[in-house]
């Protein structure tokens, strides 16, 4: 995550943190709007100090004082009402998964102390859900957890993704693959979309808790070890990324242009269940039916290994 220095309590107060998320969010989302865009009258030619809107103009499309917008985006979230952070989010073109993240932040602003620490644990995949996955023999499957970590797949799934599980590290991360693979890039034939949805999820993610220590980690580590992923959490950009079309190119089969689907589990809120499927009687249709042959025959394709408690 982005460095932190602001306003930390070493007495265990965190709100620090989240309030350098909130002003880094807001401050981007206010960037990326002119004056025309958020249908404000230009006065003159005077050139403006600022990107996009400034601070009184935002107050003035939601509503309220410059003062109070002011305060909310140095961080200060306390009393803040639903209608005004709704005024907000309009004034700002927020889209769903936008608001959703403005308001997690400022649940997270409320607490007055750092959650005490979880111990990492495996996360276990609910049996019928195991069942569910292995039935769909002719779509891969997989489920997810909100830090990208594979937790499991139907055959056809890890022979779709055979380049993902190729590194030993168990649980896979898609996160990892995509910014740390040097394959990431001609596996995912449209990688640049993929790594902003990736890290568009991922910012979703720290927003509904910013305290979990394995998305820290991870976070940590991805910022450390890759500048793409750098510069794409520094943009602050969140994301619902549930349906959409996969440009893959498999080293076995080719080309498969894949429709997705990703389904929240609802016995297990932080996990989703993720299909592909190809159009009938397409190449990509085609292309799959020969992977389902051949991950049937492959010596070398084993199920990853699961996660150490």
């Amino acid at each position: 995550m982005a460095a932190r220095n602001d306003d930390r309590d070493t007495s265990g107060d965190v709100r620090g943190d989240v309030r350098t998320d909130i002003r880094e969010f807001l401050s981007t989302r206010r960037a990326r709007i002119s004056p025309e865009q958020a249908g404000l009258p230009i006065y003159g030619g005077a050139r403006r100090r600022v990107t996009g809107l400034r601070r009184e103009e935002v107050a003035l499309l939601a509503g309220i004082s410059t003062e109070y917008y002011t305060r909310l985006e140095r961080g200060n979230a306390t009393g803040m009402s639903e209608s005004v952070i709704e005024g907000i989010a309009h004034a700002l073109q927020l889209d769903e998964a936008e608001r959703t993240h403005l308001l997690d932040l400022i649940r997270s602003a409320g607490r007055t102390r750092r959650p005490a620490r979880r111990r990492p644990t495996s996360e276990r995949v609910r049996p019928t859900v195991q069942r569910v996955v292995d039935s769909m023999s002719g779509t891969p499957a997989f489920v997810l957890n909100g830090r990208l970590d594979v937790l499991t797949a139907n055959a056809l799934g890890y022979a779709l993704f055979a380049p993902v599980f190729a590194d030993p590290v168990r649980p896979s991360n898609t996160a990892r693959f995509v910014f740390l693979d040097p394959h990431a890039t001609s596996f995912f034939r449209a990688w640049d979309s993929v790594a902003n949805d990736t890290v568009a999820t991922l910012r979703a993610e720290v927003g509904r808790d910013p305290y979990d220590r394995q998305v820290s980690d991870l976070i940590g580590e991805l910022s450390t070890r890759s500048e793409g992923f750098r510069i794409r959490w520094a943009a602050h950009n969140v994301r619902i990324h549930a349906t959409g079309i996969k440009l893959l190119h498999h080293p076995v089969v080719g080309d498969l242009d894949l429709p997705f689907v990703s389904f929240p589990l609802a016995s297990d809120p932080s996990q989703s269940l993720l299909t592909y499927t190809a159009e009938p009687r397409s190449p990509s249709q085609d292309a799959l039916d020969l992977l389902a042959s051949w991950s049937a025959t492959a010596d070398n394709l084993e199920e990853p290994a699961s996660t150490p408690d």
